[in-house]
């Protein structure tokens, strides 16, 4: 059965969109009831509930027979073969203070990975979508991410654990690495850094320990634009570990990461 990778991007893009017009309007007018899960600095608010309910309503009602895994507990199997990765908020600390780094990201995947996604900035109201094998796209301007070939210029983004003593060791890499290259950005949420890579707005981008639902979407707008994703050893890029960077820089920073 041939699968329309076109036709679940554009639902995966009318759904964040939904989602994300209701939590910047519930973070401007609503209570911002707050609680903790993994530790006192990974947070969760409402918003994202609701928003994950938003999203897993609206999927279901058009494809009732796909399965959905949401940061937030969502859990159905799949029938179709297809399965959607949802996180509902990115980036909950930036959506907590009112920054406006945060996103509602929406994949659908396979048994291949990543066929479409969708990646909506309601601060900034950007929507940044891809399907397999059709680009990545901001409106009507496809992305192409850097082409550089060299880390002594390249602006690098990045994230930190939830756990304290994981940021220690990061943040000691983060400081061998900051003289080799132009500079770091740590924006605070793993689906935009990825869509950035892709605009060219930063030119590579690397974290650890993330989830599924955080990168799914993001890793097929980058890679759509053009870039390599890989885990740090430049083998097959995975949560644990994920590297994305344009051909010619990809490598450079392998190297980079291993020393």
């Amino acid at each position: 059965m041939t699968i329309d990778a076109i036709g679940l991007m554009n639902l995966a893009a009318r759904v964040a969109r939904r989602a994300g017009d209701l939590v910047i309007e519930g973070r401007r007018h609503g209570d911002l009831t707050v609680d903790t899960k993994s530790s006192a600095t990974d947070m969760v608010t409402e918003w994202d509930r609701i928003s994950e309910r938003t999203i897993v309503d609206a999927i279901r009602a058009a494809r009732p027979d796909d399965g959905i895994v949401g940061e937030e507990g969502t859990d159905v199997e799949s029938r179709s073969g297809v399965s959607w990765l949802i996180d509902p908020i990115d980036g909950t600390t930036n959506f907590m203070y009112g920054l406006s780094g945060y996103a509602v990201s929406i994949a659908a995947v396979d048994g291949v990975g990543s066929l479409a996604g969708a990646v909506f900035l309601p601060a900034t109201r950007e929507l940044f979508v891809a399907a397999r094998g059709r680009g990545a796209w901001l409106g009507g301007r496809r992305l192409t991410c850097s082409r550089l070939d060299y880390p002594t210029t390249a602006l690098i983004g990045t994230g930190f654990s939830y756990s304290t003593t994981s940021r220690a060791a990061q943040g000691e890499r983060i400081g061998r690495m900051l003289p080799r290259v132009r500079d770091i950005r740590r924006l605070g949420a793993a689906a935009p850094d990825l869509c950035f890579v892709a605009d060219g707005r930063i030119d590579a981008y690397f974290e650890e320990n993330l989830s599924p639902w955080d990168l799914a979407a993001g890793i097929l707008v980058a890679t759509e634009a053009g870039a390599i994703a890989s885990d740090f050893a430049g083998g097959p890029p995975r949560p644990a570990e994920i590297l994305v960077a344009p051909p010619a820089l990809h490598p450079h920073l392998v190297r980079l990461l291993a020393d």
